[in-house]
């Protein structure tokens, strides 16, 4: 009989998802695939196999394109009315709390036969704010969060702020009284922590979030680059009488949204497109369009927008959008200079998170020794040049960027006391 450990850390992440326990008193994250202890947050739900796929297998399939759905981002839709709308999938009525609830249950199973432990508690990560402080939304979302794990076979669930878990994990390699600041940009919001490490542990001074993620990152590149090559922006000719008008941008700007790219393949969409190819100024543009709705091929849209986005990033000036599987040849430049006009106007809100944090704990700039970057985001540049111009004395560490939350929640799964409160 297997042995009943005492808690599961989770950190299910907008775009990925990461679980551990503690073994011979340390953080261990568990591996779902060979080298790899992070997991896609992405579904795909194979209509010829009758099977729904998480990760990797996922990914693949609608690389592969098979028939089915695909999905991803669906943490951004906690504390919606979609939560709970049943939709018809594999012949049966779901809803998404449903669905997320597969998903963790897969990661519940992969902990357990690693461990040879059952996990009855769960203690998940949650941003600081979903959707916003005063939004109606908020307590919503860490309920259907709960309900997720509850559905996943949890008895017991917990929750602790995501960067507060990265200040956790780390502020024991600290050195004493050091005052950090945690970084944590991730798929769906950024959040921070303001925290000092010592002997006893860590003590949280100010937490704050913002509602800014890698997928905003990729909605911006999208409607800025590649829309208008869909037809964005362009005119139709009007149906009576003379003069033309712009085309809608809700099509636009729901295509180029990862979480709401799933829902757009409806007969309704796909008349509006070819409507619009009829009445277009610049048909060919719009064509386009027709052909991602009919095809669907909104994620691998989204997908190439993601991969021109990290070549940019990474300086080189060769970068593009390749959108070959929507028409041959169609290739988008990306150069670093776009992308920073594209991604500009973020640099203010995260700016301004940084600032709001410092302003809860009553602290001046100048006092922050550590910036510590969390999350894949993090590794934007956008988001190290704008902390370094916050705190220019301070020193930046990428140490930790994909694993520091994980392993805080296993530590904190493992011994609730490894935090002090405020």
């Amino acid at each position: 009989m297997a042995q009943r450990a005492l808690g599961l850390g989770v950190d299910f992440g907008t775009s990925n998802t990461a679980a551990g326990y503690m073994r011979d008193g340390r953080p261990h994250l568990i591996t779902f695939e060979p080298g790899q202890t992070t997991i896609p947050t992405t579904f795909f739900f194979d209509f010829d196999a009758r099977a729904l796929l998480i990760g990797e297998p996922a990914n693949q399939a609608l690389l592969d394109g098979v028939e089915g759905r695909f999905m991803r981002a669906l943490k951004r839709i906690l504390g919606t009315p979609l939560m709970h709308e049943p939709r018809q999938l594999l012949n049966e009525r779901v809803t998404f709390v449903e669905i997320i609830a597969r998903f963790l249950a897969q990661v519940k199973a992969r902990a357990e036969a690693e461990a040879g432990m059952r996990f009855d508690r769960v203690l998940s990560g949650r941003p600081v704010v979903f959707h916003g402080a005063n939004n109606p939304r908020e307590a919503a979302a860490e309920a259907d969060l709960r309900a997720c794990y509850l559905a996943a076979g949890f008895t017991e669930v917990d929750f602790m702020l995501e960067p507060q878990a990265a200040a956790i994990a780390s502020g024991s390699a600290e050195d004493e009284g050091g005052l950090g600041l945690i970084v944590d940009v991730g798929g769906g919001t950024s959040d921070f922590s303001l925290f000092r490490s010592d002997r006893d542990g860590v003590t949280i001074l100010a937490n704050h979030g913002v509602r800014i993620g890698g997928t905003d990152f990729d909605r911006s590149i999208s409607i800025d680059r590649v829309m208008p090559h869909l037809g964005k922006g362009t005119e139709l000719r009007k149906v009576l009488g003379s003069g033309s008008s712009p085309t809608p941008n809700a099509i636009f700007n729901d295509l180029a949204t990862w979480e709401k790219i799933a829902f757009l393949y409806t007969p309704q969409n796909r008349r509006m497109a070819a409507e619009m190819v009829r009445l277009a100024h610049e048909p060919e543009k719009l064509a386009r369009l027709a052909t991602v709705l009919e095809d669907e091929l909104g994620h691998e849209l989204s997908f190439a927008v993601e991969r021109g986005k990290i070549a940019a990033n990474g300086g080189a000036d060769s970068a593009s959008i390749r959108l070959d599987g929507i028409e041959p040849g169609l290739v988008i430049p990306l150069s670093p200079d776009a992308l920073t006009e594209s991604l500009a106007r973020h640099a203010d809100d995260l700016a301004e998170g940084a600032r709001e944090t410092l302003r809860i704990a009553g602290l001046d700039a100048a006092r922050v020794e550590t910036v510590v970057y969390v999350g894949g985001s993090s590794l934007m540049s956008l988001v190290s040049e704008t902390m370094k111009r916050q705190f220019p004395q301070a020193v930046h560490s990428f140490s930790e960027v994909f694993t520091a939350v994980a392993n805080g929640l296993v530590i904190a799964a493992g011994d609730m006391g490894a935090m002090r409160p405020v």
